[in-house]
């Protein structure tokens, strides 16, 4: 018997899909129910790479971790991530097709229906339920030709659908009825309920409102959930970025920047360090805004050509060469890493029409773009002292690559890491990179963060703490999902909820 579905769908991007879905994937496995996460269409730079070396989206690969099971490209069959203005890169099963315009996009949409229904039917086929995720809002008129993210996955598997707005925005009941509104009847008939989440504040006030939604919609309020700053999980794209920014430690030790430049990619990858009480991560845009900073960081990114220019642009090469010159640590994960060589090669215009684009030149290494990405699961061992590794040689560490930009060392003796195993299979090879006294490191390893010798490493050389308070990441978002299980069942209506799914 193929596994029921449950979908959550949203109002709008941001409104805590996300967020009710995985909590629904851990309360589900605390069950005894054999459970699994599916967002057929992702548009998101925040990226996995699975153990056999295929890439897929964060979020489901953390809502897998909710289930308690492996994370698989058939949870997440097609990940779009945007490449400008006017392309995007398309990712199916895990492995890049192209690179394609609105329009060849649009012709490559019957294939990409097809692979979402394969992948769907995969599942259901070994699990008891699956948990699916829309993308946006269901009631997007000018894309329901082609919604691949919530029609299609829905009608497909005749999923029920509960509908989450966000209070926290303001206007929930308004975006509620105008987005059932727009639905046609037979997207109204699957709506199991509603959800409003985020809720600052007295519920009794809220009652009335409530009451009233129901009338008008014919559909029950499932709950309110609270508002949660503290149970974090990755997000999918950087517009959560400007919500987080209001709930930043003005007062903690240790001052992180991070910048936030157009194409940031892979930024679920400094959740770790947001969750310690001693650091403040600050996402800047203008180099006066990381004034003071302990470390400033660049990061992945899905255009680093683009870039890099626009670092320029902004002011920030300026700022941290003054870094430099006072010694202060410099970071930079993998686009972010060879923007710092000396130089960065494109013979096959992978990014830009320009064959050769000259680097910060803050390490000794040039960079050449590839026609085909490498997406890899790292084991490795750390084999050089600097700010981020500092009393921790030899220590084991597990992170991943995603990268089409190859990195070549030009000065010996300088690595950081040595890589012992990708993707299972054993290997001896070199990676990152860093200066004579410790204080600018590249690498072009992600997931640095969910190693504690890291962690651990990183504020005691950074941080003005004697005893900082070093979390292990596994153990922490077992923690979140547990606590967001609690939530949901304290909050939601779960019995309802649960008889409508498994109802004969």
């Amino acid at each position: 018997m193929a596994a029921r579905v449950l979908m959550i769908q949203g109002t709008a991007s941001g409104v805590g899909k996300s967020f009710v879905a995985t909590a629904l994937c851990r309360y589900f496995k605390n069950q005894g129910v054999k459970v699994a996460p599916f967002k057929a269409w992702n548009m998101s730079l925040n990226s996995f790479v699975t153990s056999n070396g295929l890439e897929m989206a964060k979020a489901q690969a953390v809502q897998a971790q909710a289930c308690g099971i492996v994370p698989s490209v058939d949870m997440n069959p097609v990940l779009i991530k945007c490449e400008s203005k006017h392309r995007m890169q398309i990712i199916t099963t895990g492995q890049t097709v192209g690179s394609m315009t609105a329009p060849t996009y649009r012709k490559y949409i019957p294939k990409l229906k097809s692979i979402i229904t394969q992948a769907l039917d995969r599942l259901r086929s070994q699990y008891e339920l699956i948990i699916l995720e829309g993308a946006g809002s269901p009631a997007e008129l000018n894309l329901q030709n082609i919604d691949l993210a919530n029609e299609l996955p829905a009608q497909w598997a005749k999923a029920q659908v509960i509908l989450v707005g966000d209070i926290d925005r303001g206007g929930v009941f308004a975006s509620l009825v105008g987005t059932i509104e727009l639905l046609t009847s037979k997207q109204k008939n699957r709506i199991l309920g509603l959800i409003i989440n985020k809720f600052r504040g007295d519920i009794r006030i809220l009652k009335p409102g409530i009451h009233n939604l129901e009338k008008r919609i014919f559909k029950p309020v499932l709950g309110v959930l609270p508002y949660l700053p503290n149970l974090r999980i990755p997000e999918e794209d950087a517009v959560s970025l400007d919500y987080t920014s209001r709930d930043s430690k003005l007062r903690s030790s240790i001052r992180i920047a991070i910048i936030r430049y157009p194409h940031l990619s892979n930024f679920d990858e400094f959740l770790p360090l947001e969750r310690m009480s001693e650091v403040e991560v600050k996402y800047i845009q203008h180099p006066r805004e990381g004034a003071g900073a302990d470390l400033v960081i660049l990061p992945g990114t899905k255009s680093t050509v683009s870039d890099l220019h626009w670092i320029r642009k902004q002011g920030f090469e300026a700022m941290l060469r003054n870094r430099i010159k006072k010694h202060r640590p410099i970071l930079g994960i993998c686009g972010g890493y060879q923007m710092m060589g000396r130089v960065i090669e494109d013979p096959y215009h992978i990014e830009s029409n320009q064959p050769c684009v000259q680097g910060l030149g803050f390490l000794s290494v040039s960079t050449r773009f590839q026609k085909f990405k490498k997406t890899v699961q790292v084991s490795a061992r750390i084999q050089k002292n600097s700010f981020l590794t500092q009393g921790q040689i030899g220590e084991k560490i597990n992170a991943y690559e995603i990268h089409m930009g190859q990195v070549q060392v030009e000065r010996p003796g300088v690595s950081l890491f040595k890589t012992t195993m990708q993707n299972q299979e054993r290997i001896q090879s070199e990676e990152g990179s860093t200066d004579a006294q410790g204080n600018i490191v590249g690498t072009l390893l992600h997931g640095l963060f969910e190693n504690h010798c890291i962690c651990s490493a990183l504020i005691h050389e950074l941080g003005f703490l004697r005893n900082p308070r070093i979390r292990d990441t596994q153990k922490d978002m077992e923690g979140v999902f547990e606590q967001m299980a609690y939530q949901i069942d304290r909050h939601l209506s779960m019995n309802q909820i649960r008889s409508k799914v498994f109802e004969k």
